[in-house]
């Protein structure tokens, strides 16, 4: 679909325009910085549409109009602002893409805006329990959430201390949190800043937790973790690499926003048995299956874990992108990583 891709920014100025012109009361009073922020929104839903096309996956489209959905009724607009954006970009696509890719956009979209009648805007906080990882995991929160990072770091360093595993603390304490914050986030509940704040704060916490993670037995395979180029949601692909030192890996997690060259050249200087590869936002999916074709270029003798948002909505994305396996957390990455290797 490069057509789409590369005539992105031009498409969304179009609908924008189409959008305001038919309804100038609703859009008028927003501005131009208003106007600016919707040309920036309706550009990703043509990346979303865009990559949803190119897998064949209409999964991928209609989950993040679920999540444009909750984002929207958070914001306070009205229900008829998402679909009366996806009619009008029905409408634009319908004008100006070429014949072959025009019929397959426009099905998609159909398929989108009906799917918008089944999906509820309530979404369900991810801690919900009264166990009592659930009871440490809101009061882990609610100490994040009001800027006390001091309290959060003692209430895991005293419940490790008393026994709780690590591997607990990471899925039922780190993971599940990091889910809740991104849902306050979408439902408009805490701003960006508190989000990163958190974020940030998580994976302060996490690094106090090294000395126990690092202290065991190794078991002789090597992992790199990495997001790929442009992706800048980390904390996922550290848990894993995190998990897996803990199992006896000897890792090495790159970071956020690697380039394709860095990465291969740590694979290399390892010898690493496995490439583990995070992408969050779907339109970051050409960027994985460029580094997964790059890798196998390389002559590189090592097999390719992929995991991330998209991989969860779609079965065999993983598949699709020539991964050899995918992990929906990180729990079933050690379980999946130690499958590749045996």
């Amino acid at each position: 679909m490069n057509s789409l891709r590369e005539q992105a920014d031009v498409l969304a100025e179009a609908i924008v325009e189409r959008i305001y012109e038919s309804q100038p009361q609703v859009w008028k009073p927003y501005g131009s910085v208003g106007r600016q922020k919707s040309v920036r929104d309706t550009h990703y839903h043509l990346e979303y549409l865009a990559e949803a096309l190119e897998a064949d996956a209409p999964e991928l489209f209609t989950s993040y109009l679920a999540w444009v959905k909750a984002l929207f009724v958070g914001l306070g607009f009205s229900d008829a602002v998402l679909p009366n954006t996806l009619k009008y970009t029905r409408l634009v696509l319908g004008e100006r893409l070429p014949e072959e890719q025009r019929a397959p956009a426009l099905q998609m979209i159909d398929e989108g805006l009906r799917s918008l009648q089944d999906h509820s805007d309530a979404l369900t906080s991810y801690i919900s329990g009264n166990n009592p990882s659930d009871q440490l995991a809101r009061r882990y929160l609610e100490a994040l959430l009001i800027g006390d990072r001091q309290s959060a770091s003692q209430l895991i360093l005293q419940a490790v201390g008393t026994g709780m595993p690590v591997k607990e603390v990471y899925l039922q304490i780190f993971q599940r949190t990091q889910h809740e914050i991104g849902r306050l986030w979408q439902v408009n509940q805490i701003s960006v800043a508190q989000e990163h704040y958190c974020t940030a704060a998580t994976q302060m916490i996490m690094s106090q937790l090294y000395p126990q993670i690092f202290a065991g037995a190794k078991n002789g395979h090597t992992l790199v973790a990495t997001c790929v180029d442009g992706e800048l949601h980390e904390i996922g692909a550290r848990m894993v690499a995190d998990l897996l030192e803990l199992d006896g890996w000897d890792t090495h997690f790159l970071g956020a926003n690697t380039p394709t060259q860095s990465v291969l050249q740590m694979l290399a200087q390892r010898q690493a048995a496995i490439l583990a590869i995070s992408a969050t936002m779907t339109f970051h999916l050409d960027k994985v299956r460029e580094l997964i074709v790059e890798t196998r270029q390389s002559g590189l003798k090592v097999h390719i874990l992929v995991g991330g948002q998209p991989f969860n909505q779609v079965a065999n994305l993983w598949q699709q992108v020539g991964a050899d396996g995918y992990a929906a957390d990180a729990e079933q990455a050690v379980a999946t990583a130690d499958r590749l290797i045996t």
